[in-house]
């Protein structure tokens, strides 16, 4: 497991709260934890600026809410 710094940590924080203000009070658990992953993931990859990490919890989100909807 690789150790994230804080800058990145601070970016998945910011695009988590970007991406999850669609949804009233900021999104349910289920929700924000997927996103939190698929961000988690990505950063462990190498993807830590911001712009990078709000595509990511776009998709994700985009993403939970196909497979809820099903």
């Amino acid at each position: 497991m690789t150790k994230l710094d804080e800058r990145t940590i601070a970016n998945m924080e910011v695009a988590l709260e970007k991406a999850c203000r669609r949804f009233p009070n900021g999104g349910d658990h289920a929700s924000r934890k997927y996103v939190a992953v698929k961000l988690m993931l990505s950063a462990r990859r190498g993807n830590t600026t911001l712009g990078g990490l709000d595509v990511v919890a776009h998709r994700a989100l985009e993403e939970f809410s196909k497979q809820k909807s099903t």
